[in-house]
């Protein structure tokens, strides 16, 4: 949580206004509830010096680092100011040599670096270490962006390349082709950052920011190497554009844990569509990055802000909900192209929840909230509380219309009897449950995600198409490709869907038993590969079931899990690799006391 200058100023950032916006924060409460991380974005450096390789401010707008001669500078009175505030400092780079306002900045862009080719080399690209030194060591930053157009941008026949400005570095990311996509490379890149981070802020109290926008297969390695994962080209303060942001992490539950986080990107909140004359589409953009765990940064000039946005941003109950340290990202319960409902745990009690009836349409739509969607006993009271008017709804039973409008998202607190007494479903925690190995061996971008005209392109071309190259991946109450759970016939309403060849990791606290119903799921294409599922507890086999086949009945695994720290659920096949997509299910695999 906390503020970035890009969305407010783009390169127009200067210390008095991230120090006005600090001040804010402070001052109305926000940092109180958890603003914390004050985020100096592109704009901010001057040039790289050649005599050592050290980075330049550009003091002109941050007096401040004016700390010797016309080639000295240091960000850290900036810093320390921000510390004595109670506040965190994060700053910006790239992985490459150049940043995204010098591959996509006009010439009227202000702030871009200055000087001769190599002293405007200002990313990370042959230069990570002493960068990383410099902004944590030296300079005291607690979070940093690493943006991905400097291996992306500067081809040799691109314009600003091939008319001198910068030196090519061949595209190590292609939108437009995952196979184009060195992945191998760029995880080794990402990981140098994450290396050099350890080793010069070796307390571990610092965030790491990965920005390749979804691609180069950051779903199966980001959430092993950094602290945040953006998965979507930028957002702009537009509905479309938000659903397309939204959309890109809004499945990926499994792949978020404490520690790690889905990023759809900065709130837009006080900008175009999401203004003080949207507050609806505001409250929604809100609400829904509550339900998914995203970070929640801001992007606006708050020394402007009215009561109605700052209402928003303060709302406690939406940010204890994100910032439940539980970890559980909501899962989907149900999907139309008209309405969406998010369920998300909270906490360690099972009864507790929130749930987020999202209208993505432009019509009023009366709603049917079920009991089951919430893994709730039916003959039994649910109570709601709207967390945005606090107001408690009558308790229902078994399910209740809610009329929803146009763009809102109506979200409650939610308390039941659970379905599954004694114990949980691996769906509904988790933050619990890594798939550390899913399957994908052909990673595809989601045809699912919300496709809005580009902000940048406008209609030209074919239209923008989704990055996130997710499609496949493990899914919470749903095959990798959202279809129902279904063994041999037989429905699962909870379960983990995810291919052949995978291994699943679950965090164990106190709990004494697992169960599941295991097979092959009735929606694979691959109907001749029989798939053997194993349960292990700290690398001990605990459990194994006989080859099954398509159409085999599904068969139940169950294992004493107590003392052991680590579960591994493993589905393989006698098929090396994957490449029918062989789709198994782990139904209604829960744990228990």
């Amino acid at each position: 949580m906390g503020w970035s200058s890009w969305n407010a100023f783009g390169t127009d950032v200067t210390e008095a206004r991230v120090l006005d916006s600090a001040n804010t924060i402070v001052a109305s409460g926000l940092a109180a509830k958890g603003y914390l991380y004050i985020n100096i974005d592109d704009g901010w450096w001057l040039k790289r010096r050649q005599s050592d390789g050290r980075m330049q401010v550009r003091t002109a707008i941050f007096p401040s680092a004016a700390t010797g001669g016309p080639d000295e500078s240091s960000f850290r009175p900036f810093t320390d100011q921000i510390h004595r505030m109670g506040l965190k400092a994060g700053i910006y780079s790239d992985l490459g040599r150049n940043s995204c306002s010098q591959a996509y900045g006009g010439p009227g862009t202000p702030n871009l670096p200055e000087g001769t080719l190599a002293e405007r080399e200002v990313g990370l690209y042959g230069h990570a270490e002493k960068d990383l030194k410099l902004y944590f060591e030296d300079w005291g930053f607690d979070f940093i962006k690493v943006d991905g157009c400097g291996v992306r941008a500067f081809a040799p026949d691109s314009a600003k390349v091939k008319d001198g400005q910068y030196q090519a570095l061949v595209p190590l990311i292609d939108f437009q082709s995952v196979n184009r996509t060195d992945v191998t490379e760029i995880k080794a890149l990402y990981t140098e950052v994450a290396d050099h981070l350890k080793h010069y802020n070796p307390d571990g109290d610092y965030v790491f920011s990965i920005c390749a926008w979804g691609s180069a297969d950051v779903r199966s390695w980001a959430k092993n190497v950094g602290n945040l994962s953006r998965t979507s080209d930028d957002i702009t303060p537009s509905w479309g554009r938000m659903l397309t942001n939204f959309d890109s992490a809004a499945t990926r539950a499994l792949y978020a844990h404490p520690g790690s986080w889905n990023d759809p990107d900065m709130l837009f909140v006080g900008h175009g569509d999401f203004d003080e004359n949207h507050l609806t589409e505001a409250k929604s953009h809100f609400a829904l990055w509550a339900m998914i765990s995203a970070p929640l940064i801001i992007g606006y000039d708050l020394r402007k802000a009215p009561p109605e946005l700052m209402e928003i941003f303060g709302n406690s109950d939406l940010i204890a909900l994100n910032q439940d340290p539980s970890g559980h990202q909501a899962v989907l319960a149900y999907e139309t192209d008209d309405v969406q409902i998010f369920v998300k745990s909270r906490g360690d009690d099972p009864a507790r929840k929130a749930v987020a009836i999202f209208n993505r349409g432009t019509a009023p739509q009366d709603v049917i909230l079920t009991a089951d969607h919430l893994k709730y006993m039916a003959a039994d009271d649910v109570h709601l509380v709207d967390l945005w008017t606090k107001a408690a709804l009558p308790a229902f039973k078994g399910e209740v219309k809610l009329r929803v409008e146009p763009r809102q998202t109506l979200i409650f607190d939610a308390h039941g009897t659970r379905t599954l007494k004694g114990g949980i479903y691996l769906s509904e925690i988790p933050g619990r449950v890594n798939p550390a190995v899913d399957g994908v061996v052909t990673p595809q971008a989601d045809p699912f995600i919300h496709r809005a005209v580009s902000p940048w392109a406008g209609s030209r071309g074919r239209g923008d198409l989704p990055m996130y190259a997710g499609w496949g991946g493990a899914q919470a109450d749903a095959t990798p490709f959202g279809r129902s759970l279904q063994i041999g016939g037989k429905p699962f309403a909870s379960g983990i869907g995810i291919l052949a060849n995978s291994r699943l990791e679950v965090r164990l606290k106190d709990e004494r038993r697992i169960t599941a119903s295991v097979g092959v799921d009735d929606s694979t294409l691959d109907t001749a590969t029989p798939v053997t599922f194993y349960v292990y507890g700290d690398g001990k086999l605990l459990a194994q079931s006989s080859a099954l086949g398509f159409g085999s009945a599904p068969e139940t695994l169950s294992a004493d899990v107590a003392g052991y720290k680590l579960l591994e659920l493993v589905a393989r096949s006698t098929a090396p690799g994957n490449a029918e997509r062989t789709v198994v299910t782990w139904g209604n695999a829960a744990l228990s006391n």
